[in-house]
């Protein structure tokens, strides 16, 4: 029933037969992927930081960054994934995951200083996007079966990052630079 989608246009569009152009700009996954590895280090840092100040900061970047790119996903990446594959189980999972993220980034951002359990709400929050991460990224994973498809994924990122830095100056916050680690050096600096 849903194969007949695929002759339409696709939310994502379709792979370009000039894929040697714009080598250096991040295809969608590489986006996604930096992201990832940028919040990862993020927990790392909260994990082994004892400073409460620290923590604070720390778990205001994640918490932004996670917002910022759950949404240019559901947004962008998921639609044009799901049409271009028709994976639902896969498709379905991921948002069911975010959205178990998204609630528990709510309560981190509701959180005061003096929360009890703040610290183990970072620490799950961490454990589920660790999750999810390896979910999407996996040998038979979203990313793997998008790269199988017929998406434009150079197209795709460069929308994604377009929207990425749109949300990043609503919010106020620190342009993560499409995923480039320039944030964490200087958050280095400043422990």
């Amino acid at each position: 029933m849903a194969k007949a989608k695929k002759r339409g246009k696709s939310a994502g569009g379709r792979r370009s037969s000039g894929s040697g152009r714009g080598a250096k700009q991040q295809d969608a996954i590489e986006l996604l992927k930096a992201d990832h590895q940028q919040v990862k280090e993020w927990f790392d840092q909260f994990e082994s930081t004892r400073s409460e100040e620290r923590k604070q900061r720390l778990a205001a970047q994640i918490c932004q960054a996670l917002k910022v790119h759950t949404q240019i996903e559901e947004e962008i990446f998921y639609p044009a994934f799901l049409e271009a594959t028709e994976d639902e189980d896969i498709h379905h999972e991921a948002e069911i995951e975010h959205q178990g993220a998204t609630r528990l980034i709510e309560e981190i951002e509701g959180a005061g200083p003096g929360d009890d359990y703040f610290d183990a709400r970072v620490t799950v929050l961490s454990e589920m996007i660790r999750h999810h991460v390896n979910e999407e990224e996996k040998r038979d994973g979203m990313f793997a079966k998008a790269r199988k498809s017929d998406m434009d994924l150079v197209q795709l990122g460069q929308r994604l990052a377009e929207r990425k830095a749109e949300l990043m100056s609503e919010e106020g916050g620190t342009e993560q630079s499409s995923g480039r680690r320039s944030r964490s050096a200087e958050d280095q600096a400043r422990a």
